[in-house]
């Protein structure tokens, strides 16, 4: 019963982690769209139907029962049809509309119905195009930020999970590979032998401090005494220890296992001398944390750049039963899962769930910062990439010196929008699946 509560309260973390997450990037557009002026009706999270909502002022505020996703209405997101178009329409206009033109007609008019006479300078369209820019790079900043916030709060808050230079165990013998101890007199382990017990902290090491396990093992010569200063019940006191070479797991510089571009760990051999070290959360600085959010994003361009071969090799394993690639794309239901999985795992503290929470979910904020960048509509960044086609028009027309072309009819691209949105919404499906019925084993 207490497994299947921790599981489900991770999955309401995480629910309640992407809720504050698109609010905030709704919030991303909400608030400079406000600030230039633009008559915003409607801020709501989610989708679905409506749980609470209230207005304030002129706009709004709705929560929704499905927490994936959210959005603000803007008046006059796209300019009106030019006078060559207008009079074509009056020609036209008993005649029925085709799909897509009707597409581009309904987006013209989008919330015409919330524009009033004291409206008609407030249009989105009417703004200078860097202030529109602003009001779309709004949101995924905001995903941007809260990312980084998270993972510096982790990494420089509570820290990340290192070796201490505590004595976890104390082997007996010292196995020369795997399975074999190293003959010997008694084939005892050196930390044995000298003395060294479970619970005893390592001060240095020929006389010099011992701040991480890499200390230790870079001062360690097969063959040759080592004098080791150790604290045990508030005495220190120096024990001789002789190390023997042994193949071991190569160790990054933080005490962690190293692995190779597949993901396998690197042997080598070493001097050892029989001990297993505890670990313990060590606050990073923070401008480590800094470069791991850079390296997140870079991350998500590449996952991004690779997406349809990720997407193939999710459909294979779906239908074929394959193991999933765990480092592969997962959708919301996944992410889940996994957070859900890691709350009721029984060996996990609790502090280790809530900072594996918090990485989950600045992970998922990096990846709504990256996918909303991508220069496609009805993404931020479809309209962003509008404003800098406008921008370079109205420039090469002001160079050729004929009149201002006016703003960038991005109405006209409805149906590649329409494209686009199908084409997420099948990925999303696909994810979804996959995650349900081949979810990935952590």
């Amino acid at each position: 019963m207490s497994e299947t509560l921790w599981y489900l309260g991770g999955i309401v973390f995480v629910a309640f982690g992407i809720g504050v997450s698109i609010g905030l990037h709704e919030l991303g557009h909400l608030w400079p769209a406000k600030k230039f002026g633009i008559k915003v009706p409607t801020y709501a999270i989610g989708f679905g139907p409506t749980l609470f909502k209230f207005t304030r002022g002129e706009t709004t505020y709705a929560i929704k029962l499905i927490p994936l996703g959210g959005y603000i209405t803007m008046i006059g997101m796209y300019p009106p049809a030019k006078a060559a178009a207008k009079a074509k329409k009056i020609q036209t206009e008993t005649k029925k509309r085709g799909f897509f033109s009707d597409m581009i007609f309904s987006a013209r008019n989008a919330h015409s119905e919330h524009v009033t006479p004291a409206d008609k300078n407030r249009m989105f369209y009417q703004l200078p195009v860097l202030k529109r820019m602003i009001i779309m790079f709004g949101g995924p900043f905001m995903n941007l930020v809260l990312g980084t916030l998270l993972m510096v709060a982790v990494l420089s808050g509570i820290g990340t999970p290192q070796l201490s230079t505590k004595v976890a165990e104390v082997s007996r013998c010292i196995s020369a590979s795997v399975e074999e101890c190293i003959p010997g007199a008694d084939a005892s382990a050196p930390a044995f032998a000298a003395g060294i017990r479970s619970g005893d902290v390592l001060v240095s090491i020929n006389g010099k401090a011992i701040s991480n396990t890499t200390d230790l093992t870079r001062n360690l010569i097969s063959g040759q005494v080592a004098q080791i200063e150790l604290l045990r019940d508030g005495e220190n006191f120096t024990v001789s220890v002789t190390p023997v070479e042994a193949l071991r797991v190569m160790a990054d510089e933080n005490g962690n296992a190293a692995v190779d571009s597949f993901g396998q760990q690197i042997m080598e051999k070493r001097p050892v001398i029989g001990v297993l070290f505890g670990t313990e959360r060590k606050p990073q600085p923070v401008g480590a944390a800094l470069e791991r959010s850079a390296w997140s994003v870079g991350q998500v361009g590449q996952m991004i750049m690779t997406l349809p071969q990720q997407l193939t090799q999710v459909a294979i394993s779906t239908f074929t039963g394959q193991e999933r690639n765990p480092n592969g794309a997962v959708s919301v239901v996944g992410i889940a899962q996994i957070s859900g999985t890691i709350a009721s795992a029984e060996e996990v503290t609790f502090l280790n769930k809530f900072a594996t929470g918090l990485l989950i979910l600045a992970s998922l904020n990096f990846a709504l910062f990256g996918f909303n960048m991508l220069p496609l509509l009805p993404l931020d960044g479809g309209h962003i990439a509008g404003g800098v086609y406008e921008s370079l028009k109205r420039g090469l027309f002001r160079v050729l010196r004929r009149p201002d072309p006016g703003p960038a009819d991005t109405a006209l691209l409805m149906p590649i929008t329409w494209f686009v949105f199908i084409l997420l919404m099948g990925m999303s499906a696909l994810l979804i699946i996959a995650d349900l019925v081949n979810p990935i084993s952590i």
